[in-house]
């Protein structure tokens, strides 16, 4: 059987046959064989200066693209700095294999450097989490985590090397099987489904981030539109009803839930962005019915009952959906009132938040920040969130044109992501504009990896919204005990003088007025750029009223 240089060229020979394209990492002489395997085969490295940020990078990656993203981590501290990146592509349902080192075999048990054994603390928060048996099983090993990471219901693996192992001589392995075949959902789910949206006169529909991780953007809208059904996504289901459709009503989301007779969720978790899946009730209105439709039977809702659920590839379920809708009789014109209803109460908010959007207020208000940022943004913009309070805002006015290009934390709520998210998105959508929005307190867990920008010619606008606190406890604690702790950052931080140092553009911002001009510095610039905003720290956002 022919081999390989070493076990290293096997592992980043399978990846690249299942489209990896990247590798991300942060160097460490556990896995040199692994650098080596990408020169060798001629796929991109890029190295960062947090491990948590080649994780985040690989988990963007696949967000993006939708195809598995690959981090490559040393032994020991290595590992142990990217597990909250493997916890948040876990929540997020992103395929991620995740490489790691290991101390040697030949020297297991004795006290090598940075000997540790990762699985167990891996195996919560992934599909699954092994080592490698030996250098004559990398290649297999390899193939059987990103098999396993792809399918449904997708999430990240972890696979780790004995460092003798990785030296060693490996067998080229042929790679059989990289798709996995689609979940086909159970008919009589599906007209259960269809049953209760005939009987329905208030039917909402969630679309989630797996909707467009499992290639439903098509059959979602068609299915939205074909029986006139009123939409509020979230995460990455944000774009598939774009900004202005009729359908869209994410604005009136408080009458939408509140009033809803049927709520159908597809491709996310009945979780606390949803209220746990208890919908309606609201004016005298009965709770609601509630469907759930997810990627895998996994991901259904069991702390509570649903009135129906189906599980499947999320096209092959919407498009049956529809067949079955037309064989129950569902009569799209029944929810036209409704549909009227929540459309003109969206219209009425969104021309209510008009004068904040063009605040002259001084300090500035986060809002104003949005109305700018609207004026400068293309349809095919990839915008990114991370932060509390000024990241909240954007969940809310950032309404994006086309699926695919919003990226936020996900249920997990980890800071930090920001830098790894824009690297990932400057790779993976090089003639867009990216734009990284940034809270202050967010800012401080990444930032340094603006020099891996800087290093890989990546060009980012990042807009950081600086109020000086941590704005998400800051204000309840106040509300809570009359008094705050460990709530304080230093106002009108400069941060814009880091990006600056290590390479980047930036400036700060305290004037409303000089807010736009600064972003269209920035994405003239052709560097990293981070536009400083001021805001005013005595604004705090209002909680009844966060989008999804």
């Amino acid at each position: 059987m022919e081999s390989a240089k070493h076990a290293g060229d096997a592992a980043v020979a399978v990846s690249k046959a299942y489209g990896v394209e990247t590798m991300f990492t942060l160097s460490g002489g556990h896995v040199f064989p692994l650098y080596d395997g990408a020169v060798h085969e001629g796929m991109r490295l890029v190295d960062v200066r947090h491990e948590q940020s080649a994780v985040f990078a690989a988990e963007a990656t696949a967000r993006l693209t939708r195809k598995p993203g690959l981090a490559v981590l040393t032994a020991g501290p290595g590992i142990t700095n990217g597990v909250s990146g493997v916890a948040t592509a876990h929540f997020n349902g992103s395929p991620v294999v995740v490489l790691g080192g290991r101390a040697p075999k030949s020297r297991w048990g004795s006290g090598a450097l940075q000997e540790m054994d990762h699985p167990p603390l891996l195996e919560p928060i992934t599909k699954l989490s092994f080592t490698a048996a030996g250098a004559d099983s990398v290649g297999q090993d390899v193939e059987s985590a990103f098999r396993t990471a792809l399918a449904p219901h997708r999430g990240p693996v972890f696979l780790d090397f004995y460092m003798d192992h990785l030296f060693s001589p490996a067998p080229i392995h042929e790679v059989r099987t990289q798709t996995p075949s689609p979940l086909e959902p159970d008919p009589a789910d599906v007209s259960a489904v269809a049953r209760l949206i005939a009987e329905a006169e208030r039917p909402v529909i969630v679309y989630g981030s797996d909707v467009w991780m499992d290639r439903a953007e098509e059959a979602a809208r068609d299915f939205a539109e074909t029986w006139r059904l009123p939409v509020i996504p979230n995460g990455q289901g944000r774009g598939i009803l774009p900004s202005g459709h009729d359908l869209l009503v994410t604005r009136a989301r408080g009458i939408a839930f509140g009033q809803a007779d049927l709520v159908i969720v597809v491709g996310t978790p009945l979780d606390f962005r949803l209220g746990y899946g208890w919908f309606g009730g609201k004016d005298g209105a009965p709770l609601a019915r509630v469907v759930h439709i997810a990627d895998a039977p996994s991901q259904l809702a069991t702390h509570m009952q649903p009135s129906a659920t189906a599980a499947g590839d999320l096209s092959v379920v919407l498009w049956s959906l529809g067949t079955a809708c037309a064989d129950a009789g569902v009569k799209p014109d029944r929810y036209a009132p409704w549909v009227s209803r929540l459309s003109e109460a969206a219209t009425a908010a969104i021309a209510g938040d008009a004068e904040l959007l063009a605040s002259d207020s001084d300090p500035i208000h986060p809002m104003r920040v949005y109305g700018e940022l609207a004026k400068v943004l293309d349809d095919d913009a990839v915008v990114i969130g991370d932060g509390g309070d000024f990241v909240s805002y954007a969940g809310k006015y950032v309404e994006p044109k086309q699926p695919g290009n919003w990226l936020d934390p996900g249920p997990y709520g980890c800071l930090g992501t920001g830098l790894g998210y824009a690297i990932a998105a400057r790779l993976a959508r090089p003639f867009s504009q990216v734009v990284l929005l940034l809270g202050d307190g967010a800012a401080g867990f990444s930032l340094m990896d603006v020099d891996t920008l800087v290093r890989h010619k990546l060009p980012v606008v990042m807009v950081c919204g600086n109020n000086g606190i941590w704005g998400l406890e800051k204000h309840p604690m106040q509300l809570l005990y009359g008094y705050d702790v460990a709530a304080e950052l230093q106002p009108q931080c400069r941060y814009d003088q880091v990006v600056t140092a290590l390479g980047g553009g930036g400036e700060l911002v305290t004037k409303p007025s000089e807010i736009g001009p600064a972003l269209r510095r920035a994405f003239d610039s052709g560097i990293p750029y981070m536009v400083n905003i001021a805001t005013d720290p005595q604004v705090a956002y209002p909680r009844n009223t966060t989008g999804v």
